[in-house]
């Protein structure tokens, strides 16, 4: 199912995305750090906006609802944590689907994070939008969740296709491989790294990754291999505490 993502980006180290289902033209936003340049995309591109979908109540994920509302009448989708903070027409939760056009995203409970946190996932277009979840090389601080929680969570997007091109909001992946070429010796993180050093020098995304790039190079993903005397969840909980603690 044809499926084209554009990655806009806001704030400081924010990636929006406008998503389109080229089989109807339907449009998507997942997640509106800032209205301006999402609005200044789809005039660019002739697209008409009809749905926001909410990954998380941050203001950095929420802060264009209202206005791309306003000028553009999209449908809102979110968590219920979104909706104690701003409108929300569709409260989703994990399990449920949403349908752009021809294209369904699955709802995934990605909490962690934020408690509530979902990542939407296009099985047929092998895409999924993780939020503050998974990054690159890296994974969400846990400021309401457990380590327990976002293990379970991780490893629900990590038992994904391999090939499943991850979307997730900020553009950390640098200091994300400073991180991960402390605590990881695999030849496989110093390659990335030194590919994400070269991307960034020429001003280049990072941002989509992949499931399979992320097992075999993201510290908080091999954090069993990395720590093998612990169970799994104690493991990505020493990584985490390590990573908060890191000075680079």
């Amino acid at each position: 199912m044809p499926l084209s993502v554009s990655l806009v980006p806001c704030l400081d180290d924010n990636y929006g995305f406008l998503v389109r289902d080229e089989e109807t033209g339907a449009t998507a936003a997942v997640d509106s750090p800032d209205a301006g340049p999402i609005l200044d995309a789809l005039k660019e591109r002739g697209w008409a906006l009809d749905i926001i979908l909410n990954t998380h109540k941050h203001g950095d994920h929420i802060g264009g609802n209202q206005a791309l509302r306003e000028r553009t009448g999209a449908m809102v989708v979110g968590p219920g944590e979104v909706a104690e903070r701003t409108h929300v027409d569709w409260v989703v939760k994990g399990g449920d689907c949403v349908s752009l056009g021809a294209t369904e995203f699955f709802v995934i409970d990605t909490g962690g994070h934020t408690l509530g946190h979902v990542s939407y996932y296009a099985s047929g277009a092998a895409t999924v939008f993780v939020g503050d979840t998974l990054f690159a090389m890296g994974c969400g601080r846990l400021f309401e969740g457990t380590a327990e929680q976002m293990w379970a969570s991780l490893s629900r997007l990590a038992a994904l296709p391999p090939q499943t091109q991850v979307y997730c909001a900020h553009e950390y992946t640098l200091a994300n491989a400073d991180f991960a070429l402390s605590v990881d010796d695999s030849p496989a993180v110093a390659e990335r790294a030194a590919a994400v050093l070269e991307a960034r020098a020429l001003g280049r995304a990072t941002v989509p990754t992949t499931v399979g790039l992320e097992l075999a190079t993201n510290p908080f993903l091999r954090a069993p291999t990395l720590r093998p005397v612990l169970e799994p969840a104690q493991a990505f909980a020493e990584i985490r505490r390590a990573k908060d603690e890191f000075t680079g």
